[in-house]
């Protein structure tokens, strides 16, 4: 079964973390995918509206592709909830010390 292209430009932009549409493209096709401009633009629209990559302008001709880092928010009553909880299982064994 054969990785769709979408994957293939997403896992390129990931592996550059930062990069423009020139060498996004260049990079596509020294590895032999040749990809015609709308459905290059399509592809990065797609990835946009989900949410992976921000894109920019740089300058009238390039633009700048991005990944779109999410951080994952820490509850902090359920960080204590397991600490508590960790330290108790190690209290239930008798005779063990640290």
């Amino acid at each position: 079964m054969a990785i769709p292209i979408r994957n293939t430009v997403f896992d390129k932009i990931k592996e550059a973390n930062r990069l423009t549409d020139v060498e996004l493209a260049k990079s596509l096709v020294k590895d032999g995918y040749v990809i015609a401009e709308d459905r290059f633009n399509k592809i990065l629209l797609d990835l946009e509206i989900l949410g992976l990559i921000t894109v920019s302008w740089i300058t009238k001709d390039e633009r700048r592709i991005e990944v779109v880092v999410v951080e994952k928010q820490v509850d902090k009553i359920q960080e204590q909830v397991k600490e508590t909880m960790e330290s108790d299982y190690e209290a239930s064994f008798p005779g063990v010390d640290k």
